[in-house]
């Protein structure tokens, strides 16, 4: 399952981070695999900041982790950096390379999922994954509401059109600000934007997640909100995403003219 966005900023990282780890503690066999070379979020996100990459004769060997009844296998360009500070100044036939050795050279085991967390855009990370990986089940896409995001996501649900890779889904992030005192829902980034793309496009919609000061605050702790606060609300949007992939849903019938995604 590759992970996209046409646009930085939409919580991508955090997104195929809490769906891999969901997926490990519903009792699958997960990999997540960081090709974000330039940008690696993953280990930051999981608490693996400084941990090393070990190896055999005749492959590398990701991080492992116990999580719940599952497990989750890890491997980041971050774990190769000298330093946290380091910059990866590489040109497209470089990243190719590194990408084609994270996929055929790592001893990943036998896993349900592998879930791959793209950059933004649809450049050469993506690109490499999705012509590497020809048996791919295919993409989720991360958008937020507002439509300066939705304009450049419409450009990746084109972008797996062109490749021949199946969208699975659309994921709302950010989809409207958790008041933690009162629990009202506030649109920051306005509503139902990702929905309306979904109807547009004609591809599933997975679901939205609520922006909570807690999904940073877990982020930021290398603890995903799954599993540090599995009853939050964003815990449970996730669930609910991961049961649209774990169950495919149709795509999302267009609504009538005026009407609210909201209602009933």
């Amino acid at each position: 399952i590759l992970v996209l966005s046409g646009k930085g900023g939409v919580g991508k990282s955090t997104v195929a981070t809490n769906l891999a780890v969901a997926l490990a503690l519903a009792g699958k066999r997960v990999g997540l695999l960081d090709v974000d070379l330039h940008g690696p979020s993953v280990p930051k996100l999981l608490g693996l900041e400084g941990r090393e990459i070990t190896g055999t004769d005749h492959a590398l060997l990701p991080v492992r982790m116990g999580c719940g009844a599952g497990s989750l296998s890890v491997m980041s360009i971050g774990f190769l950096l000298r330093g946290q500070d380091d910059a990866v100044i590489w040109r497209g036939p470089r990243k190719y390379g590194a990408i084609k050795q994270f996929l055929q050279d790592v001893d990943w085991g036998d896993l349900d999922y592998l879930v791959v967390d793209s950059p933004p855009g649809t450049g050469d990370e993506p690109l490499a994954v999705a012509q590497l990986l020809e048996n791919a089940d295919g993409a989720v896409v991360v958008t937020t509401p507002q439509q300066v995001a939705i304009q450049d996501v419409r450009r990746c649900v084109v972008f797996c059109r062109e490749v021949r890779l199946p969208v699975l889904g659309v994921i709302e992030n950010m989809s409207g600000f958790a008041c933690p005192k009162c629990g009202q829902l506030v649109p920051i980034f306005g509503a139902d934007g990702g929905r309306r793309m979904a109807e547009e496009m004609g591809v599933p919609y997975l679901g939205a997640i609520p922006l909570e000061p807690d999904v940073v605050a877990s982020g930021d702790g290398g603890t995903p909100i799954v599993r540090a606060k599995p009853q939050s609300a964003a815990a449970c949007a996730f669930g609910h995403v991961v049961r649209g992939l774990l169950e495919p849903q149709p795509p999302a019938r267009p609504l009538p003219t005026g009407a609210s995604a909201h209602e009933p």
